[in-house]
C-alpha cells in the first residue's frame, strides 16, 4: 500500500472523482496535493510584458489553488495532506515532483475527452502515465 500519494487538483469533477478515490483506496496514506499553475494561460486577456497583469495573474493563480485546498481538506475530513502550488506544463510538472518527491503513486482524474479533442487537446492524464517513475491511477 503507498504511503505518499500525490493527487493534482484543478476542481474539475474528475479530479474531485479522484480525491474520492485516493481517500477510499489509501485510508492510511499521506495525500500531497498538486495545483500546477500553466503559465499558458498567462498570456490570455493580458498584454504581453505587463508585470502588473502577470503579478495579477499569478496571485489570482494562487487564491484559486488556496480555495480548492480549502475544499479538499473539507471534503476529507480529518486526512491530512500537504499542499504545493507549483507553476509549469502539467504533465511535465506533475511527473517531475512525482520524481523529486518520496511519492509512492499518483491518483489522478480524466477529463475523458476523447477523438479529436483529445488529439488536439492533448491529455494529462495520459502523459503522466507515460513518464511516471510511480504507478498512475487514473480516475473518470
Amino acid at each position: 500500500m503507498a504511503k505518499r500519494v500525490l493527487v493534482p487538483i484543478d476542481g474539475s469533477d474528475g479530479a474531485w472523482n479522484a480525491l474520492d478515490h485516493a481517500a477510499a483506496e489509501h485510508p492510511d496514506a499521506r495525500f500531497t496535493l498538486l495545483y500546477v499553475i500553466n503559465p499558458v494561460g498567462a498570456g490570455a486577456g493580458g498584454q504581453v510584458g505587463d508585470v502588473g497583469y502577470a503579478e495579477e495573474w499569478y496571485e489570482t493563480a494562487e487564491r484559486r489553488a488556496e480555495e480548492l485546498f480549502d475544499a479538499a481538506a473539507d471534503r476529507l475530513g480529518s486526512h491530512g495532506f500537504d499542499s504545493e502550488i507549483v507553476v509549469g506544463r502539467p504533465a511535465q510538472t506533475i511527473v517531475e515532483f512525482a520524481d523529486e518527491h518520496p511519492i509512492d503513486a499518483i491518483v489522478m482524474g480524466s477529463h475523458g475527452r476523447e477523438g479529436v479533442s483529445r488529439i488536439l487537446l492533448g491529455s494529462v492524464a495520459e502523459t503522466t502515465v507515460r513518464r511516471s517513475p510511480v504507478p498512475v491511477t487514473v480516475v473518470r
